[in-house]
């Protein structure tokens, strides 16, 4: 037996395999001079595990699979072929049998079929070294990052309402995405998954990406495109629970293989799915060899990590649970794990993105496992989400008694790397399209989103908006059909689309807003508690001293002759604002404001605004053109001593 292998197994088991998909699963070899397909898959518990394929008749007596070591079968076939059907016939442990999907294999058959298919993923030839040469240089934390959200077959689909394949998306979506001033796009889950309304988020195929929309080299291209046109790209993944499909991972071997066998623990009562046991070496291997794989192999810039909250908790959705050793709720195999896959994502990918999807105040999500952190890079602001989308779901009679939900998110912004998430969690079951969240008639829904909107730019972290939440759908989002691009033609819809076209450009275009995301020197209060006049003043200031003033009024009263502090002598133009008509807006008149000598808001200056209803607009002191040197057509002589 090759010893490379059976190291490799030892590292499988042991937790430390960081490429566990490059010897289990299928993979072409040629023994004694043939070649062929190896198959190894974990089945600890088996009595027998046999392969079955197109090849062989699916007949189970054909090839029977040897056990090598630590629970890992082999076999090897001459006459398996490239894209050929094929599954593991399992004996489990108390004699019945299943049909089992390879947990490794690189493709699935188009669905209803849940065969994994032979797919060598070798040859294909990417165009993307320039941009990942730029993306190795970035300091992510002092970068601009404005990600759109999506559900790949819910975007566009065509005349007949049949979805796109990988590529074909590519050359509609790309061009759209650099005309909006997007950095990013964030895909929900395409790793293989059986029922749609799970939107990928319970997994059946972790290497498989799902054959809804074309094979593993289409997805390939489809990153190179985006890669080349300065896009960057992420997945959102699933380590947290899978689905009790019988060819999936649940019980495969016939016992808690991938899950956790205790019975109170191993399921979410929520999600009725299976919880991975975090503390096997096996399973922790399975998943951050997933991680290494979608970021080697398929060139992803990063993981936005589902379900961080449910993972960290052994309460969590329970009324009942095993504590830790302890006595606490914290599920501790789970945070090591969190901390080990960090450790290995970086190790492989120096400027790779985790984004922790996690709604509680577990502390130091984003800070370094050396430091007692998890490790991740980023950590969505489900805080932030919460509260303003309260704040501005109320009528603006009653804001002033809530303005705490404006302002409360500031008091913890810099304990974490943060990105701000209007996603599609927010827009679906019943919560309504984020312009039905806005109060008011028609024309006060689309003022009110503006200005939530130009807020969230101004508002420190990196910024995720779901799709269709740029044009104001008003319905929420299905992801049976694609979205409402026919509302385009009516003008609110159209302005809100130019609108966060050119607030997404004007946020790129100025590194106050995201130079300093991660630092209390990036922001400072002028006005904090106006709460009666609902009005928040604030200075966004990059790591060079350059800056913009963010005048927010949530209320749709004109405020005029209002006086604020200013931090420095001299004119303060306006530069954007949603209020422009535009827009849809008023179009209130904004003259610039000189400074005067007269402290305000601990400020050794201040100058009264204008303050368009309902809007948010940015500020930026003038500097006086440079002087130029005279020319004087004679050479400086100097005195001979």
């Amino acid at each position: 037996m090759d010893q490379n292998l059976l190291n490799a197994i030892k590292r499988f088991s042991d937790g430390d395999e960081l490429r566990a998909y490059t010897f289990l699963g299928c993979h072409p070899e040629q023994r004694d001079g043939v070649n062929g397909y190896v198959f190894r898959v974990w089945a600890p518990h088996a009595q027998g595990v046999s392969v079955t394929g197109d090849w062989n008749f699916w007949n189970p007596e054909d090839m029977p699979m040897t056990l090598v070591k630590n629970g890992v079968w082999e076999a090897f076939s001459a006459n398996a072929q490239e894209g050929q059907a094929y599954k593991y016939f399992v004996r489990r442990a108390n004699g019945s049998t299943v049909y089992k999907a390879d947990p490794y294999g690189f493709q699935m058959q188009k669905l209803p079929d849940n065969s994994s298919r032979i797919c060598t993923l070798d040859g294909y030839v990417w165009g993307d070294a320039a941009y990942r040469r730029k993306q190795g240089k970035r300091k992510l934390l002092d970068s601009p990052m404005n990600i759109y959200e999506m559900h790949f077959g819910s975007w566009k689909r065509k005349p007949d309402g049949s979805v796109h394949n990988y590529e074909e998306l590519a050359d509609q979506l790309i061009p759209y995405l650099k005309e909006m001033g997007y950095t990013h796009i964030e895909l929900m889950p395409l790793s293989e998954y059986p029922y749609d309304p799970s939107w990928g988020y319970q997994v059946t195929g972790y290497y498989a990406p799902t054959s809804r929309y074309g094979d593993p080299k289409q997805l390939m291209k489809f990153i190179d495109k985006c890669h080349q046109a300065d896009i960057g790209v992420l997945f959102d993944w699933v380590p947290a629970h899978f689905p009790k499909d019988e060819y999936g991972l649940y019980e495969f071997d016939g016992t808690c293989c991938y899950e956790l066998s205790d019975p109170m623990m191993n399921e979410h009562p929520d999600w009725t799915t299976r919880i991975f046991d975090f503390g096997k070496g096996e399973v922790q291997s399975f998943l951050i060899s997933n991680a290494i794989y979608w970021l080697e192999m398929y060139h992803v810039d990063g993981l936005r990590v589902d379900a961080v909250a449910a993972m960290l908790y052994l309460d969590y959705g329970r009324r009942e649970y095993h504590p830790n050793k302890f006595g606490g709720k914290e599920n501790l195999e789970a945070i090591a794990f969190l901390r080990k896959l960090n450790r290995a994502v970086f190790s492989v990918r120096r400027n790779a993105i985790t984004a922790a999807e996690e709604s509680t105040a577990f502390p130091m999500v984003t800070k370094p496992d050396y430091d007692g952190g998890l490790g991740f890079l980023f950590k969505w602001n489900m805080g932030w989400m919460n509260d303003s989308l309260k704040y501005m779901s109320l009528d603006p009679l009653y804001r002033k008694g809530s303005h705490n939900q404006l302002t409360f998110s500031m008091t913890y912004a810099y304990s974490e790397n943060y990105i701000l998430p209007l996603s599609h969690d927010e827009v679906v079951h019943c919560k309504n399209s984020l312009i039905n969240k806005m109060p008011g008639e028609y024309d006060m829904k689309f003022s009110n989103l503006r200005a939530f909107y130009g807020y969230m730019m101004a508002h420190p972290g990196k910024k995720l908006s779901f799709m269709g939440n740029e044009f104001a759908q008003f319905a929420e989002w299905n992801e049976k059909g694609q979205l409402d691009w026919f509302l385009l033609k009516y003008p609110r819809h159209k302005q809100m689309q130019d609108y966060v076209r050119d607030l997404n450009h004007f946020y790129l275009d100025h590194s106050s807003l995201w130079n300093n995301d991660s630092d209390w020197e990036g922001f400072r209060w002028i006005v904090v508690d106006d709460y009666c006049n609902s009005v928040i003043v604030f200075r966004r200031i990059d790591r060079r001293g350059r800056e913009l003033i963010c005048v927010c009024n949530f209320c749709p009263v004109l405020r005029e002759h209002y006086r604020f502090g200013l931090p420095r002598a001299g004119e303060y133009e306006p530069v954007f604002s949603s209020d422009d008509e535009k827009y849809g807006g008023s179009g209130t008149v904004l003259p610039t404001v000189t400074a005067e000598k007269e402290p305000l808001h601990d400020l050794p200056f201040s100058g009264e605004f204008t303050i368009a209803p309902m809007s948010v607009a940015f500020y930026k002191k003038k500097v006086a053109p440079r002087k130029k040197k005279e020319a004087t057509g004679t050479k400086k002589t100097t005195k001979a001593k």
